[in-house]
């Protein structure tokens, strides 16, 4: 069986970098359309596509920054809560929202739908890190607020699956404990 010690060492290696170190520069139009092709071949029963891709470029995540700050305001939320989820927009200098759009189908339940839309997420990322910039996938409560959501520009039947931030990375981030696989693996004999 082929097997590829390059890529088993990237994913075995494989470490999101946190968004706060992501700076210029970013890749650029053709850079990122190449990436957006790797993350699209993901599972996809029935090729419904059930996702999309919102770009917010560094003005449009400053812009969004700004948006989240206000939003928390109305909703009262923690002040220290609050500047954390507007900082992770306006000092990032791409975001890719990956956009859960479901499409009606009586083959494909909506579940194997969200599961494809998350594993455009993973792709992004990996493809990203592949490619040597640094990124990682965030959600928080802007993902799940309806007004923030308007402001991307979703449909009401859509939802958000992912910020993906993608920069420049100075520094690689300590190792951390990974998951103990024997205590998580039951194997079937027969």
């Amino acid at each position: 069986m082929p097997y590829s010690h390059d890529v088993m060492e990237f994913l075995l290696a494989r470490r999101s970098r946190p968004a706060k170190m992501l700076q210029t520069p970013v890749p650029d139009g053709a850079e990122l359309d190449l990436l957006l092709t790797a993350a699209a071949r993901v599972p996809d029963h029935g090729k419904l596509e059930p996702w999309r891709f919102v770009v917010l470029e560094e003005a449009a995540c400053a812009r969004m920054g700004h948006e989240i700050t206000a939003r928390a305001a109305a909703l009262g939320l923690e002040p220290e809560k609050a500047a954390k989820s507007a900082a992770s927009f306006a000092e990032s200098p791409l975001i890719v929202t990956v956009v859960a759009s479901p499409k009606p189908s009586e083959k494909i339940p909506e579940l194997e739908q969200t599961l494809s839309a998350g594993a455009v997420c993973l792709s992004l990322v990996n493809a990203a890190l592949a490619s040597g910039w640094g990124a990682c996938w965030l959600s928080g409560w802007p993902a799940y607020d309806d007004q923030i959501q308007r402001a991307l520009g979703l449909a009401p039947q859509e939802w958000i699956a992912g910020f993906i931030h993608i920069g420049t990375s100075a520094a690689t981030p300590p190792e951390r404990p990974r998951p103990d696989i024997a205590a998580l693996t039951t194997r079937l004999q027969s």
